[in-house]
């Protein structure tokens, strides 16, 4: 479906700084296909960390979909990037909804779906994966948007918390993972 939205859209390749203020001001497609070109490969990591495979490739979809019909409410106050990865957080949250995957309770946890292969070859690698999934999820959605690149500041944008709680939450993850995998 990706492949067919971006069909869609071939036209006049652009180096945009910031291809989704361009695609706002004027609606130009080449913008949108530089946004996808630029962040869905690690959107799509992203949501591998938090969901299966399947559900992470719906999630992409739809994250492009409402970026396309919602262009007039991108803000340039926060990156492309973090915009992008709210956006699918919030759709994520509502499909896990929807699934009844996500379970609400003092410390709000995902019950994941193992999948045999995770496009990982070496096996420090996969382990690592693993522990990382065997997060609570508050602490692995931290971890992976702090693997992905984003500061604690734009995690706490993407997160909708503040700064310090993320602090704690990736303290506690490492924590967590020295005790799943050891020193």
């Amino acid at each position: 479906m990706l492949l067919a939205i971006k069909s869609w859209f071939i036209q006049h390749k652009t180096n945009a700084e910031d291809p989704l203020y361009e695609f706002k001001k004027c609606g130009e497609n080449r913008y949108l296909e530089q946004a996808i070109d630029n962040f869905n490969p690690d959107l799509y990591h992203y949501l591998c960390t938090q969901s299966t495979p399947e559900v992470a490739e719906d999630i992409c979809q739809k994250t492009w979909l409402t970026i396309v019909e919602k262009r007039h409410y991108y803000q340039t106050h926060n990156t492309p990037k973090a915009y992008v990865f709210k956006i699918a957080r919030n759709a994520l949250i509502d499909e896990l909804r929807k699934q009844s995957k996500l379970v609400l309770d003092e410390d709000v946890t995902v019950q994941h779906q193992t999948t045999p292969d995770n496009g990982f070859s070496e096996a420090s690698s996969e382990r690592l994966y693993q522990a990382i999934k065997q997060l609570p999820h508050n602490q692995n959605e931290a971890l992976s948007l702090q693997l992905e690149g984003f500061s604690l500041k734009q995690i706490a944008q993407i997160t909708e918390t503040n700064a310090e709680t993320v602090k704690t939450r990736l303290r506690y993850a490492k924590q967590q993972l020295k005790t799943i995998l050891g020193e």
